[in-house]
């Protein structure tokens, strides 16, 4: 996958996102009124394919088969071993952590409100951060909250701090940070950020610092952990971490259907016969009657539609198609661990 950041950020734009405080919450208007073509919303039927077209394809998700050939490999983390990435599933809720190009570890995370979405495409990390201090940025937010003013530095010892115990930056205020509650994952809850459970984020972040040898040690990020003194991990290498707002993958030989909450108009006809040609999948027994119905499945975030390939080609979509949670009994269980 190739993902262009001039593609989401012209200059003019550049310039007011750099003046914005690299630890405080997107503003509203870096995540809805930006000029970048990411946030825009094409609503007449006749744009839904250009729209498409320029947006979408490049920024499909890691997992399709269209990349692992219908396989992922998954391994165990290796301390030393440098060549790690992130990848951002937003309608999956899921954020994966990579290395040597193998799945090591998925964590289930909460993201952008709808007003304040979640940029698109590839972003970089360049620190790791235990007990961040939080600047509020001038935004209208912000002046909902008492006894908080934009550019106050409020520290992590703090009660209105909220990012919590960790916070990754990902650079123009974006970042991944700790969930205020269990409930945040699989739900629209941030102003542009990725939200971890805090024992998951704990986990990241030391595979993240282990991976890249970074100058930091166990008895320091434990020290962290117990009190609220900040440590700083930077990391000799940016780390990539690529998000994509794909609502139509082929995973393991199975369709997958997420909401499009978002409404960014993804779960389109044209979109999905791309998706199942570009996979190899033999559609001739499908009309469009029947794609659209798929389509059409998923009603809420939390849902979505799945039938394996095999059923698609035999003309059995609808029959054998099912709705499932988008985060499984696996996630629930482990929210509900989380919340006691």
């Amino acid at each position: 996958m190739i993902f262009n950041r001039q593609t989401w950020f012209g200059w003019p734009l550049l310039g007011l996102l750099l003046l914005c405080v690299a630890s405080a919450v997107p503003l509203r208007a870096q995540s809805r009124d930006s000029s970048s073509e990411e946030s825009r919303i094409v609503t007449g039927d006749a744009n839904r394919d250009t729209h498409y077209t320029r947006l979408n394809r490049n920024f499909e998700s890691a997992r399709s088969d269209k990349f692992t050939g219908g396989r992922i490999e998954r391994a165990e983390f290796e301390p030393g071993q440098p060549d790690i990435h992130i990848t951002v599933d937003v309608p999956a809720f899921r954020l994966t952590l990579w290395q040597n190009d193998r799945e090591v570890k998925t964590y289930r995370i909460g993201v952008g409100l709808k007003a304040f979405p979640i940029i698109i495409g590839q972003r970089e990390a360049t620190e790791v951060i235990w007990n961040p201090t939080w600047i509020p940025p001038d935004s209208d937010w912000v002046g909902e909250r008492k006894g908080i003013r934009p550019g106050q530095v409020i520290k992590a010892s703090d009660a209105r701090n909220p990012l919590g115990k960790v916070k990754i930056p990902l650079g123009y205020s974006y970042l991944i940070h700790q969930a205020a509650k269990p409930t945040d994952l699989g739900n629209l809850v941030s102003h542009g950020c990725v939200r971890m459970l805090r024992s998951d984020l704990y986990d990241l972040a030391e595979k993240i610092v282990a991976a890249r040898s970074a100058p930091v040690t166990p008895a320091q990020i434990a020290r962290a952990k117990r009190t609220k003194r900040t440590l700083v991990a930077q990391l000799d290498e940016p780390l990539i971490v690529n998000i994509n707002y794909d609502t139509q993958v082929i995973e393991g030989g199975v369709l997958h259907i997420y909401y499009d909450f978002y409404d960014r108009h993804t779960n389109i006809l044209t979109r999905l016969r791309d998706e199942l040609k570009s996979s190899g999948v033999d559609i001739t027994r499908v009309d469009d009657a029947t794609l659209e119905q798929m389509l059409a499945r998923p009603k809420r975030r939390d849902q979505m539609f799945v039938v394996s390939v095999e059923s698609i080609e035999a003309g059995r979509a609808l029959e054998d198609g099912r709705i499932v949670p988008v985060i499984g009994r696996a996630g629930v269980k482990a929210k509900r661990k989380a919340a006691k």
